[in-house]
C-alpha cells in the first residue's frame, strides 16, 4: 500500500510546490508559451500520480484488473510488487480515484457541450445580424462585419472559424491594426487554445476544493491571451497590437481605476510597451527539459520495484 500513498503524497507535493514557483518566477510574462508548457506538465504530474495510484490499488484488489495492469510482466515483476499487502482499503482508494476520472471527464465532456452550444448561438446571432441576401451562398469567408456602434473583434473557432468585428472596430483601427488582431486571433487557433481553456475549466469546476485547478485555470485564461499578443507582435510590432488593444477597449472603462472584467487588458498593454526580454535559448531549454521531466517523476517511482527485480 505504500506505493499508492507514495504517488498521490508526490501528486500532492507537484500540486503545492509547482503553483508557488511559478508565481514567483519573473520569467513567465516574458515567455508565456514556455509558462503554458510548464503549467500543463505539472498538472499532467498530479492528474497521472493519481492515476497510477488508482492502477495499482485496483490491481491489488481484482485479479481482472492485475491481469491487464501487469499483463506483459513477468511473474517475478508482480511479486516485487506485493500487491497482497495492501490491505482492504485498496479497493476504496481504487474505488474513490477512478469516480474523480469519471468526474473529470464527465466535466470535460460538459464545458465541450457548452461551448458548442454556445457557438452554435453565436452563429444563430449572426444570421441574424448579418443575413444573408436572396440567393447568396455561404462563400466560407473568415471575416464578418458587424453592424455596432461599441468596437469588437473576436474569434469564433468551429469547423468554420470567423473573425468578427464590428463596423465600430473598423472606424478606429487602420489596416495595419486590423491584421495584427486577425493575427491575435489567428494565434489562439493555430495553437488550439480553445482546448487549453476547456480542460483547464473543467479542472477547476470539477474540483474547486483543489487551489492547482483554480491556478491552472486562472493562468490559462491570461497566458494564452500572452501568448497570441506576442504572435500578432511579431508579425505586427508590439506597438502596433497595444494600439489596437486600446482602441478596442477604451470605452469599456478597462483604464480607469475601477476593477472590471477586463481588467488584464492594461496590464497586456503594458507589457507590449514595455517590451521585456526573452530569456536566453540555453535558459528556454533548461525549462523545457525540466518541466517535461516532471510528470516522468511518477513513472519512475511506479517503476522502481520492477526495476530492482529486472536488472
Amino acid at each position: 500500500m505504500m506505493l499508492p500513498l507514495a504517488l498521490l503524497a508526490l501528486g500532492g507535493l507537484a500540486a503545492a510546490v509547482g503553483p508557488r514557483l511559478l508565481a514567483r518566477a519573473e520569467w513567465p510574462d516574458r515567455e508565456p508559451v514556455l509558462a503554458l508548457w510548464v503549467w500543463q506538465c505539472v498538472v499532467a504530474a498530479v492528474l497521472l500520480c493519481c492515476a497510477l495510484a488508482m492502477a495499482l490499488s485496483a490491481a491489488a484488489t481484482w485479479g481482472a484488473v492485475r491481469g491487464h495492469v501487469f499483463a506483459p510482466a513477468p511473474s517475478g515483476v508482480v511479486e516485487a510488487y506485493a500487491l497482497q499487502g495492501y490491505g482492504p482499503w485498496a479497493g476504496a482508494m481504487a474505488a474513490v480515484l477512478a469516480c474523480g476520472g469519471a468526474w473529470t471527464a464527465a466535466m470535460l465532456t460538459r464545458e465541450v457541450r457548452t461551448a458548442r452550444a454556445q457557438r452554435k448561438r453565436q452563429r444563430r446571432e449572426l444570421l441574424v445580424r448579418s443575413p444573408r441576401l436572396p440567393g447568396e451562398v455561404e462563400a466560407g469567408d473568415r471575416l464578418v462585419v458587424l453592424e455596432g456602434e461599441r468596437p469588437g473583434a473576436w474569434w469564433m473557432p468551429g469547423a468554420a472559424p470567423r473573425l468578427v468585428i464590428t463596423t465600430a472596430a473598423l472606424r478606429r483601427l487602420n489596416r495595419r491594426q486590423l491584421d495584427a488582431v486577425l493575427a491575435h486571433e489567428q494565434g489562439h487557433q493555430r495553437a488550439r487554445h480553445d482546448w487549453l481553456l476547456y480542460c483547464s475549466s473543467a479542472l477547476a469546476k470539477g474540483f474547486p476544493q483543489v487551489p492547482v485547478f483554480a491556478g491552472f485555470r486562472d493562468e490559462m485564461h491570461r497566458l494564452v491571451e500572452l501568448a497570441a499578443d506576442d504572435v500578432a507582435s511579431r508579425r505586427f510590432g508590439r506597438l502596433t497590437i497595444a494600439l489596437a488593444l486600446v482602441q478596442l477597449n477604451e470605452d469599456r472603462g478597462v483604464f480607469g481605476p475601477c476593477p472590471t472584467p477586463h481588467a488584464e487588458v492594461p496590464r497586456r498593454v503594458d507589457r507590449l510597451l514595455a517590451a521585456p526580454s526573452r530569456l536566453t535559448p540555453a535558459r528556454r531549454l533548461r525549462l523545457t527539459a525540466a518541466a517535461a521531466f516532471v510528470p516522468v517523476v511518477p513513472l519512475l517511482v511506479t517503476l522502481v520495484p520492477a526495476l530492482g527485480v529486472l536488472r
